[in-house]
């Protein structure tokens, strides 16, 4: 069995106010493109090539790092850019309802990055922020709506996606499957992939504004993902036994201020190459 590495990245910027989610909590999740490039730098220093999960048997032996960009703020055209300069490769996942507004990608920049070689999945089409709060057919149709409409925009099969606001459950993993979705990355720290039907369940680190790049190249050599775990299941136990209160927590750092636009509007196919400033 393969085991992966993978990074959870949101926006990468120096201004946060023209990419991504306005709202409070993104700002801990926003790293500067000089942040970015050491973490980068480290993972080039660890010797390994970040690669697409599409290309992997995830079930032959071996150790892979995938790196992930949530929600499709603006930010992702550099990213992606400065990825494949270093011959890198990246998971893109868009919240599909947002494609077309002022701070997220619009449809010629996501068929840009995927163009690109990029993997382009689904970040769900609203961005329930506990998604397992939903009932089961709610998931449903948050994945299949936004699969359906990448497809139309891409010309090809959405088959991974990545869990908005990163809390699962049985049923969130279930209704990934049950959407047809192959991948499905989540905000776990594990290593091993799972499969649950015909979809596999990848874990991921989430770097934050202030990790420093020793951490990233510790983590891309296999090595202290024990304390990673250790500290996610510490915020899982207090999700759970004081729900009314996280759900009161992400109402206040989560206020929504994007205009929703039809996502299959706009653009031409291409657009001009971006670098990291």
């Amino acid at each position: 069995m393969a085991e992966l590495a993978s990074f959870d990245y949101h926006e990468v910027t120096d201004d946060p106010t023209g990419t991504g989610f306005q709202r409070p909590a993104a700002r801990a999740f926003t790293l500067t493109p000089a942040a970015f490039r050491g973490h980068l730098d480290r993972i080039a220093a660890a010797g390994v090539t970040p690669t697409l999960v599409t290309a992997l048997d995830l079930t032959a032996p071996g150790r892979h790092v995938c790196l992930t960009f949530d929600d499709g703020g603006r930010s992702a055209l550099a990213v992606g850019d400065e990825l494949r300069r270093r011959g890198y490769w990246g998971h893109f996942f868009v919240v599909t309802s947002l494609i077309g507004t002022r701070t997220f990608l619009s449809p010629a920049e996501v068929r840009y990055l995927r163009s690109c070689g990029h993997v382009v999945g689904s970040h769900s089409h609203t961005h329930p922020d506990i998604f397992r709060d939903l009932p089961r057919e709610r998931m449903l149709e948050e994945w299949r709506v936004s699969a359906d409409l990448l497809a139309t925009l891409l010309g090809e099969r959405c088959v991974a996606a990545a869990v908005p606001g990163g809390d699962i459950s049985p049923v969130v993993l279930r209704s990934a499957d049950a959407a047809g979705l192959r991948y499905l990355f989540t905000c776990e720290p594990q290593l091993r992939p799972v499969q649950v039907g015909e979809c596999w369940v990848l874990g991921r680190f989430i770097p934050k504004a202030g990790t420093p790049p020793g951490r990233v190249e510790e983590l891309v050599r296999f090595r202290g993902w024990w304390r990673a775990r250790i500290v996610r299941g510490a915020k899982e136990l207090a999700r759970h036994a004081l729900p009314p209160l996280y759900r009161a927590y992400v109402r206040t750092v989560t206020r929504p201020t994007q205009d929703v636009a039809n996502p299959l509007q706009g653009g031409a196919a291409a657009v001009p190459s971006q670098r990291l400033k």
